[in-house]
């Protein structure tokens, strides 16, 4: 069994809410000469295939690569943080209904994550109240920032209780990279914003005791925890050389959080792979894909499977530890043999 805790996916019909709510530059769903165009406002943002709309596309795909569950969430261009709250969570129960009908639809294949309307916080605990409690989502997913604003903020402090009280799993996605406007030639904000926003995501939970203030909150980061595995023996040495800048809100060693949060796998070299294993370990390591963009893994497992890791720890990769951040039983899921 494999599962893919890292793909995304969005309605083939969608309001056109900068016409409805008179302002931004929304994203809709435009069909052209054959062609889906994301459009922001009346921009053209990017053409998708049928396999980011259309479920039957992805069942077919996910059968050609065997992979057993998709995780569905939405793309983060589509969080609308930066939207007046009201209208934030009009988008975000629009998509989390088509996400919450899509896996009604396809239950054996796939699991839901929400988004929520995090410039408001006792919107986003409502909705993500629904998400779990009607939509029946083991989690949501969210930026590596709102709006600027690292997840360290302590206005995100109860956001994070509700998601501890409700079992809720978030996974972080990197979004709004930070220089993105400094650096928009050769594709960098993807190829190098973006392992940084994760850094900066998993730095900031960690500094600011969120952690340890939420000990039971299960969080997942993209992108095999971008360049935090890399660079921990240098945040580990700034916080031991100046604790006067690094430590104030947390006097704990940041390596010490190995373990206690997930990552997915997506990391494309072998060698990073294996550096990554011996970093973060075999038991917070899920397969994540980021199906269907082309910066994903196109055949998901295939790197997990070079590894020849043996049946066990490959196993754990493959779904166990999907399982353990979802909070998913396996005896709950169908048997795929």
């Amino acid at each position: 069994m494999k599962i893919d805790i890292h793909t995304h996916i969005m309605p083939d019909k969608m309001p056109n809410w900068t016409e409805k709510f008179g302002y931004g530059e929304f994203i809709h769903l435009e069909h052209r000469n054959c062609e889906a165009c994301m459009m922001k406002g009346d921009k053209l943002f990017r053409v998708v295939e049928e396999n980011c709309y259309k479920a039957e596309m992805r069942l077919k795909e996910m059968e050609e690569t065997e992979v057993s569950i998709q995780v569905l969430s939405t793309i983060p261009v589509l969080f609308n943080y930066w939207a007046k709250p009201v209208d934030g969570l009009e988008t975000s129960r629009f998509l989390n209904d088509h996400i919450a009908e899509t896996v009604a639809k396809e239950p054996n294949h796939f699991i839901g994550l929400g988004t929520v309307p995090l410039q408001d916080i006792s919107l986003s605990i409502k909705e993500m109240e629904r998400c779990i409690k009607e939509l029946k989502m083991p989690g949501l997913e969210i930026g590596s920032n709102i709006n600027g604003k690292n997840l360290s903020d302590e206005s995100f402090f109860p956001f994070y209780e509700a998601a501890e009280k409700l079992g809720c799993a978030l996974f972080v996605h990197p979004w709004e990279m930070m220089g993105e406007t400094q650096m928009e030639k050769y594709w960098l904000p993807w190829l190098v914003g973006m392992p940084a926003e994760t850094s900066r995501a998993i730095c900031s939970m960690i500094f600011s005791s969120v952690f340890e203030k939420f000990p039971k909150l299960r969080v997942a980061f993209a992108h095999g925890g971008g360049s935090f595995p890399l660079t921990v023996g240098r945040i580990e040495h700034g916080f031991k050389v100046r604790p006067d800048l690094v430590a104030i809100d947390n006097p704990i060693n940041p390596r010490d959080y190995i373990g206690k949060f997930w990552i997915d796998s997506l990391v494309h070299d072998k060698k990073a792979f294996s550096y990554l294993m011996d970093v973060m370990g075999e038991d917070t390591i899920c397969l994540g894909s980021d199906y269907p963009f082309p910066l994903g893994e196109h055949i998901p497992g295939r790197l997990i499977e070079k590894m020849d890791l043996g049946k066990k720890s490959t196993r754990k990769l493959f779904y166990k530890n999907a399982l353990d951040w979802l909070g998913l039983s396996e005896k709950n899921l169908p048997d795929f043999g």
